[in-house]
């Protein structure tokens, strides 16, 4: 229980553990392109980890200073990495993505994109699939857009079912009903696993296969008397489990 404790405390309730799950989500787009570089997977999982962190903590009092010195440090490690590694229009794509998250929710705009009805979970999976498919990329790829943005964005629903008697805003499970939002999520689940053997690599559509596998699984037992772990850390870990699964299929030919 401990442990257990520990762990939600340092990797969940951080941030950290969501922010290395979208990470390694762009680590596998990145992997798959040829284009992997340390540098810009810092730049990834900084900015998620400062985004994610204020998003949290912004309401915090106590925190919400400390919070905004953190994430001034963040933008300016951010910079440096961008003009370093990268150039002054990888500056404007991050800027731009920056300040979307800045419009998903922030206490000092009058009304912000989570309280509009049924938006949610289409921008967090868009915000997530423009850093998968044009931060990450010297040109913009469609393909890895929409394959991103749907199966992030039915990821999302799990938790609007998780959520559902405490929301203060429309979300699909309030509207339509949990079971019909299940349908929902494993339709745009299943589109996205269509355009990943349509457009990846074979090594990496069946990576990404057996993470819709798994992802159908978590939607079908999500639940709104689930306890947190079961959101935020299993049906968090679907955007990581492709990465993982990338790796393991590696580590296995090393012992053949």
């Amino acid at each position: 229980m401990l442990i257990l404790n520990l762990a939600k405390k340092y990797l969940i309730d951080s941030q950290v553990y969501v922010s290395l799950m979208g990470t390694f989500l762009a680590g596998f787009f990145m992997l798959e392109q040829k284009i992997f570089r340390w540098p810009t997977l810092l730049l990834i999982f900084i900015t998620y980890f400062s985004g994610y962190l204020y998003t949290k903590y912004q309401y915090d009092k106590k925190k919400f200073l400390k919070i905004l010195i953190f994430n001034c440090i963040c933008g300016i490690i951010s910079v440096i990495l961008i003009l370093k590694n990268h150039n002054e229009y990888r500056l404007l794509k991050w800027a731009i993505i920056v300040v979307l998250g800045l419009l998903y929710n922030s206490f000092f705009l009058e009304k912000f994109i989570r309280k509009i009805p049924l938006l949610k979970i289409f921008y967090v999976g868009l915000t997530w699939a423009l850093i998968n498919s044009w931060l990450i990329l010297p040109e913009f790829n469609w393909p890895i857009f929409l394959i991103s943005w749907l199966f992030i964005s039915a990821l999302v629903l799990p938790f609007d079912i998780r959520d559902m008697k405490s929301d203060d805003v429309v979300t699909f499970p309030i509207l339509i009903g949990i079971q019909k939002t299940k349908f929902l999520a494993y339709a745009l689940v299943f589109i996205a696993s269509l355009l990943s053997i349509s457009y990846l690599d074979l090594i990496f559509s069946l990576c990404f296969l057996l993470t819709t596998i798994i992802t159908f699984l978590l939607i079908y037992f999500s639940e709104n008397d689930n306890r947190e772990a079961y959101f935020s850390f299993l049906v968090e870990s679907c955007s990581g489990f492709p990465l993982l699964c990338l790796l393991a299929y590696k580590l296995l030919l090393q012992f053949r």
